[in-house]
């Protein structure tokens, strides 16, 4: 089984408006909600690709009901932990003049230790048959060690780890050797305390440098410019496709469960990564998830190339 896991589900609240003045009542054109949270997700992504997957997840209240019932009417299994506090919402809200988007993302409720361990003992029962996807921030309460502990986890049981999380802890889990990373291109900067760059070559040595530390593979988002695929065999290129965009919020997510899934179904690496690329700008030119219905005049736009 491939499970996915978010340790800080939302349902998240896509607004459009003409424009956005303070002290005033700002009347929206349109407005989206939807259950959200990166493994969330990602699991959606993956049902659409015909790859099953459990989420777990850590939720409370009313919102994280929404967002379970949503992922069940999907046809995908759930198994959260609930807590008492109540899962967060955020905003997204796209201003046509000018032409921004501002993002509110909270915290989230705040855990116990007892509530930790409860998710932990989720953990414990996965086996060498079985993926887990950890992505996105944690709530408040949990310890960014605790993707070191799952990894570690991850290493004594036997299950693939996929981590797509930015915490600078991700470094430590590169001993318990995790079976991919997907971190964007600022996120691995800033974990060799690295101000920016964006000559592929320069980022391509540095997936190199986390491949020599432990993982077995590396997904690198370059948002607009494309990704990076590395792993011991090679590392590949791929451009994004040019999309007008609506929302970047889930587009990494989009990519991740996309590659996960053409990984599950043997695409080779190259399909692979025009495909996850394709889909990830699909999801960036509106305000939910791609439903893959132009994924064929994308892809065409995608060239891959190894560096």
């Amino acid at each position: 089984m491939i499970y996915t896991c978010t340790l800080n589900p939302a349902i998240d609240l896509f607004i459009e408006t003409d424009q956005l003045k303070p002290d005033v009542v700002n009347r929206t054109n349109s407005y989206d909600i939807i259950p959200n949270g990166k493994g969330v997700n990602v699991s959606f992504i993956m049902k659409m690709l015909g790859v099953d997957s459990t989420a777990l997840g850590i939720g409370g209240g009313f919102t994280s009901k929404f967002i379970e019932e949503s992922l069940q009417e999907k046809g995908i299994q759930t198994k959260f932990t609930h807590v008492a506090g109540i899962s967060r919402i955020n905003v997204f809200t796209r201003v046509l003049n000018p032409n921004t988007e501002y993002k509110e993302v909270n915290k989230g409720p705040r855990l116990s230790e007892k509530e930790v361990q409860e998710f932990l003992n989720v953990i414990a029962s996965l086996t060498d048959q079985d993926k887990l996807i950890v992505s996105g921030s944690f709530s408040t309460g949990i310890d960014p060690e605790i993707i070191v502990e799952i990894a570690k986890m991850s290493q004594m049981q036997g299950f693939n780890l996929i981590i797509d999380t930015s915490y600078s802890e991700v470094l430590d889990t590169l001993q318990y050797h995790p079976f991919l990373l997907k971190p964007n291109d600022e996120e691995l900067l800033s974990w060799f305390s690295v101000q920016h760059t964006e000559n592929l070559n320069e980022l391509a040595d540095y997936t190199k440098r986390i491949l020599a530390n432990g993982a077995k593979n590396i997904l690198l988002s370059l948002g607009a410019r494309g990704a990076i695929y590395a792993n011991n065999n090679g590392i590949w290129f791929g451009n994004a496709p040019d999309v007008k965009v609506v929302n970047t919020a889930c587009s990494g997510d989009t990519m991740l469960g996309t590659f996960v899934a053409g990984m599950e179904q043997g695409l080779a690496v190259e399909d692979n990564l025009k495909k996850s690329l394709a889909a990830a700008s699909s999801t960036a030119a509106t305000s939910a998830l791609t439903d893959f219905s132009d994924l064929d005049d994308l892809v065409d736009q995608i060239e891959i190339k190894s560096l």
